[in-house]
């Protein structure tokens, strides 16, 4: 019989609620951007929006909600400007902070951000 000590690790973890904690916070965090995208696509008469928010509505998890923001972003853009979809877009990206593993979403700062 052969040991398997990352079945004890997260035996360990789940006893002390360490993984729980986290996959709770990613969970509520998932939800939450989910509807602040759902909520800056719910502009009237946009069709491609239709077929956007379904996509974010069963995204299922932080990162395929992350790789959707440039659609969000082209979306509310089309309806509202860029400045407007720029803004909700800054908003949404904020909550992906610390959910997320630092390789999505390190990049390097533009001049005026």
């Amino acid at each position: 019989m052969r040991w398997m000590p990352s079945a004890l690790v997260m035996g360990v973890h789940n006893l002390l609620g360490t993984s729980n904690r986290q996959s709770t916070r990613a969970q509520n965090a998932l939800e939450n951007i989910r509807e602040a995208m759902l909520n800056g696509l719910s502009v009237p008469g946009a069709s491609e929006a239709s077929k956007l928010e379904l996509k974010v509505t069963y995204a299922k998890d932080l990162d395929d909600l992350w790789y959707l923001r440039g659609d969000v972003m082209a979306a509310i853009s089309a309806i509202d400007g860029e400045a407007r979809a720029q803004q909700k877009l800054n908003d949404i990206s904020a909550m992906f902070r610390g959910v997320l593993p630092k390789s999505l979403t390190s990049r390097p700062r533009r001049a005026g951000e």
